[in-house]
């Protein structure tokens, strides 16, 4: 099972560059803990997550329990890291907005309003570098904001 689960991890990364997956890991905790903090679970279906204490006495955190689902793919740079462009929900939402797209567009036009929809569009089709140090910086900063830190 590790086995399998090491090998989606590794296709999910996009690209080869250590600091995109950085940013990537960064990005996701903070999608997911903002969800945490503002809906208390999954922003689609408002399954609440909790802490679980497991048999040995860790904690598993509830934000590990949601997944960061963007609506414009990762590869478009330019959104990739952009809070208006992802939610944070249980694995079950995202499989099901995966398979609808047309629901999936719609629950993003509701969340975000038909302008703030349109501007997130808008800003998916420019080009050129992103700053990703001031990313890092900001995904940080935003994580030490929540209480809990960078893990």
């Amino acid at each position: 099972m590790k086995i399998k689960i090491d090998a989606l991890k590794r296709k999910m990364q996009l690209g080869k560059n250590k600091t995109y997956q950085q940013l990537d890991s960064l990005f996701s905790e903070y999608i997911r803990k903002r969800a945490i903090r503002v809906i208390g679970g999954c922003e689609r279906c408002l399954t609440q997550k909790v802490d679980i204490q497991k048999d040995n006495g860790d904690i598993f955190p509830g934000w590990k329990q949601l997944q960061c689902s963007h609506f414009i793919g990762r590869s478009k740079k330019s959104t990739r890291f952009d809070e208006d462009n992802a939610i944070g929900i249980c694995g079950a939402c995202h499989l099901y907005l995966t398979a609808h797209p047309l629901e999936h567009i719609e629950f993003f036009k509701a969340r975000l309003g038909e302008q703030g929809f349109d501007l997130l569009y808008a800003r998916s089709q420019e080009t050129g570098r992103i700053d990703r140090a001031a990313i890092k910086l900001w995904l940080k900063q935003e994580l030490e904001k929540m209480g809990n830190g960078v893990n």
